[in-house]
C-alpha cells in the first residue's frame, strides 16, 4: 500500500498524449468514469499531468503489465537512491515506513516469495471457505443491531465492521478491537491520497506507531501462549529453517488488517449502491450460489475499490514509440478504467450481473495478486446475500458521496432505509 513517487520529471511526451484531471476535485473523484471514458475513446495510454507519469487503461494492457517482471513494486533492490533521485526517508514518517518495510505488497522476489509462501496457506479458498458460517452469523448480528431503526448509514453500521472483525479474528485479535483497528487503518490510508500534507503524514505516523506497539505486545503474549490463529502460524512456521522476524510479522499483520477490510468495505458499499441504482430485483441477483458469485464479480468490476496500482520500471524499457521509460520511472495501472474498457466488456458502463465476458482486474494479477481475494469474495457474497434477504425493501435515502481518497474508491456514507 506504500505510496510511489515519480522520481524523475518526464518531459518528452507528445502534447496530444497528455491528460489533466485533478484527483482532489470532487467532480472527478465522485465520477472518475467520465474521465476514463474519454481516455478509452482518445488515448487509452496517456501521461497524467497531475501524477507526472504514464497511465494505462486498456484491460489487456493493464492485465499484461501487472504480470510483467520488468516492473516492480520496489526499486531499491536494483538501484540506489542516488541513482534514481529517490529522497531520503523522512524522520517524521519513520513508524509508517517501518510498518511498510516488509509489506507483501511492496516486496519483490526472493523476499516476496519467501514471505508469501509462509502466509499464503491461511488464505487459500479451502481455508477461508470454513469462515463462511461465521461471516453469515456476523452479518445477521449486525443487521439485528439496526433493523428496527428503518434507516442507517450502511457503511458505518455494516460494511466497515464486518470485514474488520473477520480479519481481526482470523489473525487472532479480539473482535472488539475492530473499531480501533479501523481508526488506525483510516488514518494510515490517508497517506495514499494525492498531494499528502505533512500534517497528514504526522497523523499517519502516530497511527502506525500505535499499531506497531499494540501488535508487539500481542506477539510477545502469543509467543508465551500460542493459539490456533494466523499470528501464531506466522510466528512458528518455518521455510528452509527460517522463520519470520517480529518486524516481518508486524508488517504482514498490518497489511492484512488494512487491506483485509479496505477493499471489502468499499466493494460492499459500492456494490449495494450499484444494485439499488440499477433497478434490478435483488432476489434474482442472489437466487443461487452461482448467481450470487456472478453478482459480486460484477460489483467488483463495475465500481472497483482500487483504481490505480503503480509500478517502477526496473530498467530502461521501451513499450512503444511514445512510451519510453527510464529505470525508476513510475507507471499507473488503471484498474477501475480497465474494468470499464469497452473493447473488453459489452456496454461496459452498464451494471449487468448476468454478463459473461470473464474476469476483472480488481484484485490485480501476477505475483502481487491480492492474497485475501478468496476471503473478500466470500465476505461480499455472504454480506450482500444476507443484507438483501433480511431487508428486501432496501432503498437509498440520501445521495451517496465518495471519499476524497483517490485512488481508493469508496463511499463516505451510504444512508439507506427500508
Amino acid at each position: 500500500m506504500a505510496a510511489i513517487l515519480q522520481l524523475k520529471p518526464v518531459t518528452d511526451v507528445p502534447p496530444q498524449l497528455r491528460a489533466s484531471a485533478d484527483p482532489r476535485d470532487p467532480a472527478f473523484y465522485q465520477d472518475p468514469y467520465a474521465f476514463y471514458a474519454r481516455m478509452h475513446a482518445q488515448h487509452p495510454t496517456f501521461f497524467w499531468e497531475q501524477y507526472g507519469h504514464w497511465c494505462f487503461t486498456e484491460f489487456k494492457t493493464v492485465n499484461a503489465l501487472l504480470r510483467d517482471k520488468r516492473f516492480g513494486r520496489d526499486i531499491l533492490h536494483v538501484a540506489t537512491r542516488e541513482e534514481i533521485g529517490l529522497p531520503e526517508p523522512r524522520p517524521h514518517t519513520a513508524a509508517f515506513d517501518q510498518a511498510e518495510r516488509y509489506s507483501l505488497l511492496n516486496l519483490e522476489p526472493p523476499a516476496h516469495t519467501r514471505l508469501r509462501t509462509l502466509v499464503n496457506r491461511a488464505f487459500v479458498s479451502r481455508q477461508v471457505e470454513q469462515l463462511r458460517p461465521r461471516i453469515t452469523q456476523l452479518a445477521n448480528h449486525l443487521i439485528d443491531g439496526f433493523e428496527a431503526e428503518s434507516r442507517v448509514d450502511l457503511i458505518k453500521a455494516f460494511a466497515a465492521p464486518l470485514p474488520a472483525i473477520i480479519i481481526a479474528e482470523m489473525i487472532g485479535l479480539p473482535g472488539e478491537m475492530a473499531p480501533q483497528l479501523l481508526e488506525w487503518s483510516n488514518r494510515m490510508v490517508r497517506m495514499y491520497m494525492f498531494g499528502v500534507t505533512e500534517a497528514v503524514e504526522h497523523v499517519a505516523n502516530r497511527a502506525s506507531q500505535d499499531f506497531i506497539d499494540y501488535l508487539a505486545r500481542v506477539i510477545a503474549e502469543r509467543r508465551r501462549h500460542p493459539r490456533e490463529d494466523l499470528l501464531t502460524h506466522m510466528l512458528t512456521t518455518e521455510q528452509n529453517g527460517e522463520r519470520l522476524s517480529d518486524d516481518e510479522v508486524i508488517s504482514t499483520a498490518i497489511l492484512l488488517l488494512n487491506a483485509g477490510h479496505e477493499a471489502t468495505v468499499h466493494t460492499t458499499g459500492n456494490g449495494v449502491k450499484s444494485i439499488l441504482e440499477s433497478g434490478l430485483d435483488p432476489r434474482a441477483l442472489f437466487a443461487t450460489d452461482e448467481q450470487t458469485e456472478a453478482t459480486v464479480e460484477e460489483c467488483l468490476r463495475f465500481d472497483a475499490p482500487l483504481h490505480m496500482f503503480t509500478r517502477y520500471a526496473l530498467s530502461d524499457i521501451v513499450l512503444d514509440d511514445n512510451v519510453r521509460l527510464r529505470k525508476g520511472d513510475v507507471i499507473g495501472l488503471m484498474l477501475g478504467a480497465a474494468n470499464r474498457d469497452p473493447s473488453r466488456f459489452a456496454q461496459a458502463d452498464r451494471f449487468d450481473p448476468f454478463r459473461t465476458e470473464g474476469a476483472n482486474v480488481s484484485f490485480g494479477a501476477g505475483i502481487h495478486f491480492c492474497i485475501g481475494a478468496p476471503l473478500a469474495r466470500i465476505e461480499l457474497q455472504e454480506a450482500m446475500r444476507v443484507l438483501f434477504a433480511r431487508l428486501p425493501g432496501l432503498r437509498i435515502a440520501e445521495p451517496p458521496r465518495y471519499n476524497d481518497v483517490y485512488h481508493f474508491h469508496g463511499l463516505e456514507r451510504l444512508v439507506v432505509e427500508w
